[in-house]
């Protein structure tokens, strides 16, 4: 990943962060890594755990940011969350899977796009 678009990315969660915080979330842990994947944030939405993928794009000529959330990825989303609850013991704790679209116009406010509940938990294609 180029150095431009991992800036790009890094600034888009942050963002988020503030936003998710403003929104009520409580910001338990930014880019949980293993060896199946990340997820880049994982708060909580009062009792209910969320684990939340960001997609910041610096506009919308390839797409909306939140059309790159394919099959593919939520598979490997879920992968993940399964190992952080199974590290956490959190087998019994409500989820679920939000993402963010961010778009970061050269001009103006950068546009923030949330979808709650964005996927159900996926075990394979």
């Amino acid at each position: 990943m180029s150095y431009q678009r991992q800036s790009l990315g890094k600034k888009g969660e942050k963002l988020v962060l503030h936003y998710l915080e403003s929104l009520g979330y409580t910001i338990r842990l930014q880019n949980f890594r293993t060896r199946l994947g990340e997820i880049d944030i994982i708060a909580e939405d009062n009792a209910t755990l969320v684990f939340v993928e960001v997609k910041t794009r610096s506009g919308e000529s390839f797409g909306r940011p939140l059309d790159s959330i394919t099959r593919t990825k939520q598979i490997q989303l879920s992968k993940v969350a399964l190992e952080y609850m199974g590290r956490q013991g959190n087998h019994d704790c409500p989820a679920r899977f939000d993402v963010v679209g961010v778009v970061l116009a050269p001009l103006g406010e950068p546009s923030i796009e949330l979808i709650k509940n964005a996927f159900d938990l996926c075990y394979g294609i």
